[in-house]
């Protein structure tokens, strides 16, 4: 993370830029992020951009936010904020906490890591990136 950065808060959306998709995480607090990745621990994150990826088994993971973002470059993106209304921060990070090292589908439509972080913060998975 860089100086000029916003330090992002516990229940903020992060999307990381990877090349040609986005990735998207949700910030836990101290440094930590909760994402939808593969279960292979050597594979990248899911995203909606594999476009060979429709349907697959996917895990929740707690991890590092330097880590899940490598060198690509994140910013916090509570965009969806504008018209749904966000659970308190309390209540976001008890409703992440309950699926981290679980299996989970994925499917690019309808069931990306997008919409398992607008999950967690509103209670209903978007995704504008599908």
């Amino acid at each position: 993370m860089t100086d000029d950065k916003e330090y992002p808060k516990p229940g903020d959306l992060i999307e990381i830029k990877r090349r040609g998709y986005q990735h998207w995480a949700l910030y836990m607090g101290n440094g930590y992020v909760i994402h939808v990745t593969t279960i292979d621990e050597n594979s990248p994150p899911v995203s909606a951009g594999s476009v060979t990826l429709v349907t697959k088994r996917a895990k929740v993971k707690k991890e590092l936010l330097t880590k899940v973002a490598g060198n690509d470059d994140w910013d916090i993106k509570n965009m969806y904020d504008f018209y749904r209304t966000p659970f308190p921060m309390e209540e976001i990070i008890r409703r992440a906490e309950r699926w981290i090292d679980k299996e989970v589908p994925y499917r690019l439509l309808r069931k990306n890591c997008e919409h398992f972080v607008t999950m967690l913060r509103y209670g209903e998975g978007v995704s504008t990136q599908v």
